[in-house]
C-alpha cells in the first residue's frame, strides 16, 4: 500500500518563526513580568519571614533588577530611558505602599466580615487587584507598553476584577468581594470610593476610533456603588457623596449627595392564598 503523501508544512513553520520572532521581539515574557510581580508584592506584603541571609535591600534590588531585564529584553533604550523608568518607579515605591495600606484599611473599616486588615491583605482577592492596579498604573503612566497589560491582566485571571492600568483611582479604594467588576481605561474614581461585585463602569459604545476620548465614567469622591450596577459614559459623572443602589443602570449624570435606587417591586404572597395555587 503506498504511503500517504503529507502536504507542504514549509511554508507554514517559516510564517511561524517570522511572526513569533517579531512579537517576541515587541512584548515582555509574561513568565518572567509575573514572576516579578509575585515577587515584588511578596516583598510588600509578605506572607512568612525573609529567609535567613537575605535582606530587604538585596530582596528590593534584585527585584529591581529583573525589571530592568524585562524592560531591556523588548525595549529600544535608544527610545526610552530604562534605567530613569525603573530609577522612577522603585522612587515611587513608597507611596504606592502606603497607598496599599490605606486601602486594606479601608476595606477592613467597612467589611464587618474583616477581623483584622492583615487578613484583608493576605486573602482579599479585591485587595490584590487594587494592589496590581497601583502597580500597573504608576508603570502605565511611565508610558511602559505592554507589560501593565500582562500584569492587569493576571490579576483579572485571579481575581475576577478587571481594572485597566490607564484607570485614574484615588485613594482609600474599597473593592468588596469584587468578581465581575470592571473598570475601563478612561474611568476617573475620587477618594473613597467603595465597590461592590459586578460593577461596571464602560463605555456607551466601542469604537476603535474613539480611543483617545473619555470614554468611562467619573466618579466623585466618597461614593457608594453597589453590586450588579451599570454606569457607562465618558460624560457620565456620579456626583460625591452618592449612593447608588444594587443593579442600577445609569447613562446621565448624578448630582452631589444623591441616593439612587432600583424601584423594581417584588410581590410576595403566601402559598395559601396564591390563586395560582389554588385547586
Amino acid at each position: 500500500m503506498a504511503q500517504k503523501e503529507h502536504s507542504d508544512t514549509r511554508p507554514l513553520v517559516e510564517l511561524l518563526r517570522k511572526t513569533h520572532r517579531a512579537e517576541w521581539e515587541a512584548t515582555p515574557s509574561s513568565h518572567d513580568a509575573i514572576s516579578w510581580l509575585n515577587d515584588l508584592v511578596q516583598f510588600l506584603f509578605p506572607s512568612n519571614h525573609l529567609p535567613k541571609n537575605s535582606s530587604y535591600e538585596g530582596i528590593l534590588k534584585k527585584n529591581q533588577i529583573d525589571l530592568e531585564n524585562i524592560l531591556l529584553s523588548y525595549l529600544d533604550p535608544k527610545e526610552i530611558e530604562i534605567e530613569a523608568v525603573v530609577s522612577s518607579f522603585y522612587g515611587s515605591l513608597e507611596t504606592i505602599y502606603r497607598n496599599l495600606r490605606l486601602d486594606a484599611s479601608k476595606i477592613y473599616e467597612y467589611d464587618p466580615a474583616a477581623t483584622s486588615v492583615n487578613e484583608v491583605i493576605v486573602s482579599y482577592p479585591g485587595f490584590y487587584a487594587i494592589t496590581v492596579y497601583r502597580i500597573s498604573n504608576y508603570l502605565s503612566r511611565l508610558s511602559i507598553p505592554i507589560l501593565p497589560r500582562i500584569l492587569s491582566e493576571s490579576a483579572h485571571g485571579k481575581t475576577g476584577v478587571d481594572i485597566h492600568p490607564e484607570a485614574s483611582i484615588g485613594v482609600p479604594f474599597m473593592i468588596d468581594h469584587g468578581t465581575g467588576i470592571v473598570i475601563g481605561a478612561t474611568s476617573v474614581i475620587g477618594n473613597n470610593v467603595s465597590i461592590y461585585q459586578g460593577v461596571t463602569l464602560g463605555a456607551l459604545q466601542v469604537a476603535k476610533e474613539l480611543h483617545s476620548t473619555k470614554r468611562h465614567p467619573t466618579v466623585e469622591d466618597n461614593v457608594i456603588i453597589y453590586a450588579r450596577t451599570t454606569i457607562l459614559g465618558g460624560d457620565t459623572i456620579i456626583g460625591k457623596n452618592t449612593v447608588i443602589g444594587g443593579s442600577v443602570f445609569l447613562t446621565k449624570s448624578i448630582p452631589p449627595d444623591s441616593q439612587v435606587f432600583n424601584t423594581h417591586q417584588l410581590r410576595i404572597t403566601s402559598k395559601a392564598t396564591d390563586p395560582s395555587k389554588e385547586a
